[in-house]
């Protein structure tokens, strides 16, 4: 029964959905006064999932079934990240083995949904969309996951979350260290690429593509999908926190590390021009892999 509670309410569907709404509309409301609009409304965000839940689905000609089910399979797994994240900060004594393995192959699930939902609607546009997908998980995934590796080599090889909480309360944030720091620029990066967030909102593209992979989806689909880029705004700012500052976890603190990372997705979003899909894959596998290595070779050395 806890469990279940855990899972679907607290920390885990219902609440994180609400936080991450709220915080994609701190994105939308920043944005738009920094381009001198009003911006939405802080209900807005709940207002167009609602909308868009009472809307027809129209499935396009020829889609497969995956179509349908590709928003729903990027759904649940970040419900379950977003527990397995807010139970190892509650409750770091009660995180299980591997945990961090398991957060990884979740967060890869919504990108492939992504593509999984526009390749399989027949829409050329979406296939392009699909394409620059593809070809963007494959160039951040590396330096972002060198980066982990530092983190867990600093932890003392620690792979539970839990355990790499504990080790930075005991000793420090492994932001404080030379490594710790250089894998948490690159973290950063990887997880706006992660997010479609400016400068790597390539899969759609609105100016080009005309929304590339969502091109299709209406109605339902496309409320779950939006909902998971809301969910995402949650996962990503508490995964960086329990890796890089774990040092104090009490709730004032959380949410100001929540909101520092918050604004920095914000500011780097707004200060960066839309890069093409081959400027992305550069300045993943160089300006980033070659910074993930020397943090891993930091962390080796202890630094």
């Amino acid at each position: 029964m806890k469990l279940l509670f855990n899972f679907l309410i607290f920390p885990g569907i219902l609440f994180s959905a609400v936080v991450g709404l709220l915080a994609s509309w701190v994105d939308r409301k920043v944005t738009a006064r920094l381009q001198w609009r009003v911006g939405p409304p802080w209900y807005q965000n709940f207002a167009d999932i609602v909308k868009l839940w009472g809307k027809e689905t129209i499935v396009p000609e020829g889609a497969k079934w995956t179509f349908l089910l590709a928003p729903y399979l990027g759904f649940l797994s970040l419900a379950l990240v977003a527990t397995i994240l807010g139970r190892a900060l509650i409750w770091p004594q009660e995180s299980f083995g591997a945990d961090i393995i398991v957060v990884l192959y979740l967060l890869t699930i919504p990108a492939v949904s992504l593509i999984i939902g526009a390749a399989s609607s027949r829409n050329p546009l979406a296939s392009v969309g699909a394409s620059r997908e593809m070809k963007l998980v494959l160039s951040y995934e590396l330096p972002f996951i060198l980066s982990i590796i530092a983190v867990v080599i600093k932890s003392g090889g620690a792979i539970r979350l839990g355990e790499i909480l504990n080790y930075q309360a005991v000793f420090n944030s492994n932001i404080a260290s030379l490594s710790g720091a250089l894998a948490f620029i690159v973290a950063i990066f990887c997880a706006l690429g992660r997010l479609g967030l400016g400068p790597f909102e390539i899969s759609e593209a609105e100016q080009e593509i005309m929304g590339g992979v969502l091109i299709e989806y209406s109605g339902i689909g496309l409320a779950i999908f939006k909902l998971n880029k809301a969910l995402l705004f949650y996962v990503m700012p508490v995964f960086l926190t329990v890796l890089f500052l774990g040092k104090d976890l009490s709730p004032i603190s959380i949410v100001l590390k929540f909101v520092m990372i918050l604004v920095i997705f914000i500011l780097v979003k707004n200060t960066n021009p839309r890069l093409r899909i081959d400027q992305a894959m550069k300045f993943f596998w160089i300006y980033m892999t070659i910074p993930a290595i020397l943090a891993v070779a930091l962390a080796i050395f202890g630094l």
